[in-house]
């Protein structure tokens, strides 16, 4: 079993920054996979940001290259996304999520709000 803790919303106003936390726990040895994925009010679950492959592998959504970057502490096992010049259509419930080969982990996510 592996649990998954976000941190690090909030309010901000558009054109600023923040950094989300994403701390793991558990049976985190097999994990092969971390990511940030959000969802808006009345909108699907999307991806944000992932790390994989020992951090060989990121990948982006459209949306948010050049202004997020994914990272990973692999002593302290956390996830970073490092959130800049944010817009009010980033504003959503941010969910970190681990992968390993016998499932996939959700945390609880974490809001985001920007203000035009």
């Amino acid at each position: 079993q592996v649990q998954v803790v976000e941190s690090g919303g909030g309010l901000v106003q558009a054109g600023g920054s923040l950094r989300l936390s994403c701390a793991a726990s558990g049976k985190i040895s097999s994990l092969n996979e971390w990511g940030w994925y959000r969802q808006a009010p009345g909108k699907q679950r999307e991806l944000v940001a992932r790390i994989k492959l020992g951090g060989r592998i990121t990948d982006y959504v459209d949306s948010v290259k050049g202004r997020f970057t994914i990272s990973r502490d692999s002593a302290k096992n956390i996830l970073y996304l490092q959130m800049n010049n944010l817009k009010p259509d980033d504003t959503a419930v941010y969910y970190c999520r681990v992968e390993s080969p016998f499932g996939g982990y959700w945390g609880q996510g974490t809001q985001v709000t920007v203000s035009s």
